[in-house]
C-alpha cells in the first residue's frame, strides 16, 4: 500500500529540485513516475516543472477541477496495455499548496487503492501566515511530513514566506493570496524578521 508524503517549506528552499531528483531516482531503478504542476503558474510560458538550478521535466498541468484519481488510474491501465514493462510506482505534485481538499483526498485514494506513492511538495503557509487549502489538508491527511529547510538572510532557519513590494522593495502585506513570483517577489525569513511586517503582533493583540 502506498503512502502520501508532504514535503513542505518556505519559499526558495529547493522543493522543485528535490522533486525532480526523486523522480530521477525512481526512473533510474526502472520505476515510472507521473509528474503534475499547477496550471496557475505560467511564468515564462511554463509547461512543465523547472527548478531554479536549471533542471526541467515535462508534467501534466492541473487546475481546481482536475481529477487526479481518474487520470492516474486511466493512465496506468492504458500504459499497461500499450507498454509491457510500464511500471508506475509514484506520482509527484509540484506546488501542492494549490491543491483543493478534494484533490488531496484523491491522492489519498491513489495511495491506498492503487498502491502508489504520492510525493507532494509545497508551501506550509502564505505571505500572511495563513494556510493554503492544499497545505492544510496535506498536513491532516499525509502519512508522512518532511520539512525541507532553508535559511533566512540572518543565517537562522527560515520558516515564513515574506512578499516583497515590486516598487519599493520592502515587505508587503497587500494583495491576493495567490500572486505568482520568484525571488523578486518573495523571500524566506525566520520568525524574528517576519514579525517586522507586523502580522503576528496584530493578531496577538486582536485575541487579547
Amino acid at each position: 500500500m502506498g503512502k502520501l508524503y508532504f514535503y513542505y517549506s518556505a519559499m526558495n528552499a529547493g522543493k522543485t529540485t528535490t522533486l525532480l531528483q526523486a523522480s530521477y531516482n525512481y526512473k533510474e531503478r526502472g520505476m515510472d513516475t507521473l509528474l503534475f504542476a499547477p496550471e496557475v503558474d505560467k511564468r515564462s510560458g511554463k509547461q512543465g516543472i523547472s527548478s531554479r538550478i536549471g533542471l526541467h521535466s515535462e508534467a501534466t498541468l492541473f487546475n481546481n477541477s482536475f481529477d487526479f484519481f481518474s487520470f492516474v488510474k486511466q493512465t496506468k491501465e492504458l500504459k499497461n496495455d500499450e507498454k509491457e514493462k510500464y511500471n508506475l510506482r509514484c506520482v509527484l505534485v509540484d506546488e501542492a499548496h494549490f491543491l483543493t481538499k478534494t484533490q488531496v483526498a484523491q491522492l489519498v485514494c491513489i495511495c491506498k487503492e492503487l498502491s502508489l506513492a504520492a510525493l507532494c511538495y509545497g508551501l506550509r503557509s502564505d505571505f500572511l501566515g495563513e494556510s493554503f487549502e492544499g497545505s492544510k489538508y496535506l498536513l491532516i491527511y499525509a502519512d508522512e511530513m518532511i520539512e525541507i529547510k532553508t535559511i533566512c538572510h540572518c543565517g537562522s532557519k527560515a520558516t515564513m514566506t515574506m512578499r516583497i513590494d515590486a516598487d519599493s522593495g520592502k515587505p508587503s502585506r497587500l494583495g491576493e493570496q495567490v500572486e505568482i513570483g520568484g525571488n523578486d517577489r518573495y523571500t524566506s525569513v525566520c520568525m524574528v524578521h517576519y514579525m517586522e511586517v507586523g502580522t503576528i503582533q496584530e493578531y496577538a493583540k486582536s485575541v487579547k
